[in-house]
């Protein structure tokens, strides 16, 4: 037989294989509403598809669900009988949902405003008022000031847009001109404006599609970073004059794995072009007051080498990984960078210690750290040459460096959240060692941290690695498996998460739940060697730490397979896909919110946003191994008919991240493919992207949505 005919036969009968498993489940997945009637699931119509990739064929019966210019009224149709089918579905649930909103709604503060900071000669701060979805943002001329200037109302700005958010909002040297960028759609394709300070007119001067903008010193030049029109990678920078218009293409990145991106030092002596790829970067600059001068490189890109720079009086400080994983700390001579012969070692390499970042005032640097996954701030106070820490409490908790925009001070101003301590905002004097608390976040209804139980434990993986998991619960819970369990987790692109405090997620709590943040490999918690382990043909790894953590939570009574809740979002909604497939039979439900779950079909497509910048991520598909790999994990690509959990799946219809196809296609095939009777719903927010609704409070509508669906699998109608 003539391979040709051989391999036509055996997709022949392949695509009837596929056509008879789907489309025997077609019919089965139905769900009555509160008067009992019964209610079909969408059935998205079966068009086999083929991929041939490597020598082989990878039969894709959804392909047709891909509309890249988001205006096939088929696919347009098949989404909206999806919210459709969810809203009959769960229409039960209506005076829940709508209970949860108000419950939610009612702990927000809803006339209030963040702690002042100091830039320049004003303080700028945002404000909301009651009843408004947006912020307010404004400046005054000192932190006791009553006079504000209001510099932009979003609220204003958003009207009769169904979609709205700010990207940059940055104020003119002289503090006069405001450039701030807007995105109306969820794309992140945001649009610059100017505005008059002076008049408070806006300008006539608009640019598209910009990423980030930097002022230089002469309050009439600005520098943006413009997206590819298709991939959306931002790979130029240009540079804008006010007064005479033109515009001015000054670099560009041909390298579509990285992405380009501008900053200002801290001094605001110098301008810089950020380029990155996932494990390598290099810095181009010029100085602030030259907005003319051509940007010269910093110091020439090597693969695998990462670095990112400040600069103080006549040194540029450089936190570099170079023959150091968990990076360090150079300093170097202005004008003698480009010789790394010249940087001197200001902090070692640490193996069991990450170097996250610096902050630099004229006597003092603040040193970020993370160690055993939990970050610390070293002060060093460089004029007395001694190092102290900031102290935290907590088990388990976030920090961060909040707004330093003044060298000339020996106050820190820094963030901190836990589990149980809501947002808060202190000043730290690095010379008496003395903290003050500026402001925590208001949380109405009652809330009282006592009444809440925060734990760090750990999980032993499957290959003995301890991976730590952050935990938090009402007082008085009895570890006997009774209690629901929620596990929330990400693992990928070295992101840590880090333990915060939701008032949200008090809806749950008070209702009996433990909620768990499990800090598995792919992020950065314990180190580079755990984002590392995570990663590339080791990616399985954040699956199965997952996967133990669950398990390790039901073992110690935190909850049981009947009563555990799994949600992750993005690259973490991967993670979701993979593990139902891995372990199905652990999880009560899950939730998938914009999840990247057709990992081959979007790697093999360079034309799609992210994917030229991530092969060092997840791999280049076109290379075999990596395929290989990729095409044993993907959660579209591996579904089988099996029972599954129940699922609810949410996207964006013009999410710029996760493309809403993926999660679409990976419903319809769940749907025609599983055998269980579970639920399976799919909502489209036809007018967002991919962090959902813009609204503080349409965003609670999407939350009750959520855990509506979770307390109505449990029987809880209140």
């Amino acid at each position: 037989m003539k391979p040709i005919y051989y391999a036509y036969l055996c997709l022949c009968f392949a695509l009837f294989l596929a056509g008879c498993s789907e489309k025997s489940q077609e019919q089965k997945h139905n769900h009555t509403n509160e008067n009992m009637q019964k209610i079909d699931a969408p059935v998205a119509e079966i068009i086999p598809y083929e991929h041939e990739e490597h020598g082989a064929k990878r039969l894709d019966n959804y392909f047709w669900l891909r509309d890249d210019e988001r205006k096939n009224e088929k696919v347009i149709a098949y989404l909206n009988a999806e919210n459709e089918y969810l809203k009959a579905a769960l229409s039960h649930t209506d005076k829940l949902q709508e209970k949860l909103y108000q419950e939610m709604k009612a702990r927000i503060k809803e006339d209030d405003s963040s702690v002042p900071y100091q830039k320049g000669s004003y303080f700028y701060y945002n404000r909301s008022e009651e009843g408004k979805e947006y912020s307010l943002r404004c400046r005054k001329k000192s932190e006791q000031a009553t006079e504000e200037e209001v510099l932009l109302d979003e609220n204003k700005r958003a009207e009769g847009k169904p979609y709205y958010a700010v990207g940059t909002f940055k104020v003119s040297p002289n503090e006069q001109i405001l450039a701030f960028s807007e995105d109306t759609i969820g794309r992140r394709r945001y649009n610059l404006r100017f505005k008059d300070l002076n008049t408070g007119d806006l300008t006539q001067d608009t640019i598209q599609d910009i990423e980030g903008v930097v002022w230089a010193a002469d309050n009439k030049t600005i520098f943006y970073v413009k997206k590819h029109p298709k991939t959306l990678r931002s790979y130029q920078v240009w540079k804008y004059n006010l007064a005479d218009k033109t515009n001015k293409l000054v670099f560009e990145e041909n390298d579509e794995s990285y992405y380009t991106s501008i900053s200002k030092s801290k001094s605001e002596d110098y301008i810089f072009i950020n380029l990155s790829s996932t494990l390598t970067s290099e810095v181009l600059m010029i100085p602030a007051d030259k907005p003319n001068a051509k940007f010269e490189v910093f110091y020439a890109r090597s693969e695998k080498h990462e670095y990112d720079i400040e600069h103080r009086d006549d040194k540029f400080y450089i936190r570099s990984n170079h023959e150091a994983p968990n990076f360090k700390l150079f300093e170097v001579q202005v004008g003698k960078q480009s010789d790394m012969k010249n940087w001197k070692t200001l902090i070692e390499h640490r193996k069991d210690v990450l170097l996250e970042g610096i902050e630099v005032f004229n006597d003092f640097m603040v040193v970020v750290e993370r160690k055993e996954g939990l970050l610390q701030f070293q002060i060093r106070d460089e004029k007395n040459n001694t190092a102290h820490y900031v102290p935290f409490a907590d088990p388990t908790y976030s920090a961060y460096i909040a707004q330093n925009y003044e060298m000339d001070s020996h106050v820190l101003r820094y963030g901190y959240t836990s589990l149980t301590r809501p947002s808060s905002v202190f000043d730290y004097d690095m010379k008496t060692q003395e903290t003050e608390l500026k402001k925590e976040q208001e949380v109405l209804g009652g809330f009282d941290s006592q009444n809440y139980v925060s734990e760090r434990v750990y999980a032993t993986a499957r290959d003995g690695v301890k991976v730590p998991i952050s935990i938090v619960y009402r007082k008085g819970l009895k570890k006997d498996g009774k209690s629901p369990l929620y596990i929330n987790a990400y693992g990928s692109y070295g992101a840590s998460m880090d333990a915060y405090f939701s008032s949200i997620r008090l809806t749950l709590l008070d209702r009996g739940f433990v909620f768990a943040l499990a800090h598995i490999r792919g992020g950065e918690e314990m180190g580079r060697h755990w984002y590392e382990d995570g990663k590339l043909l080791k990616k399985k790894n954040t699956f199965t730490d997952f996967i133990d953590c669950t398990k390790f939570l039901q073992a110690e009574g935190y909850g049981s397979p009947e009563n555990t809740f799994a949600m992750g979002g993005s690259a973490g909604g991967l993670l979701m896909g993979a593990v139902a497939n891995m372990q199905p039979d652990i999880y009560k439900g899950m939730i998938a919110h914009v999840p990247f779950v057709d990992v081959i079909s979007t790697m093999m497509d360079a034309s799609i946003p992210l994917t030229t910048n991530e092969y060092d991520e997840w791999g280049n598909p076109n290379e075999k191994e990596y395929y290989d790999y990729m095409r044993a994990y993907s959660p579209y690509d591996n579904v089988v008919a099996q029972a599954y959990p129940n699922i609810l799946v949410t996207t964006g219809f013009h999410d710029s991240q996760v493309q809403y196809w993926e999660p679409a296609k990976w419903v319809a095939k769940l749907r025609a493919t599983k055998t269980d009777e579970n639920a399976l719903y799919f909502y489209t927010n036809m007018d967002a992207g991919h962090g959902g609704a813009s609204g503080r409070f349409s965003r609670l509508r999407e939350y009750a949505l959520e855990y509506a669906f979770i307390l109505d699998l449990l029987g809880i109608k209140e």
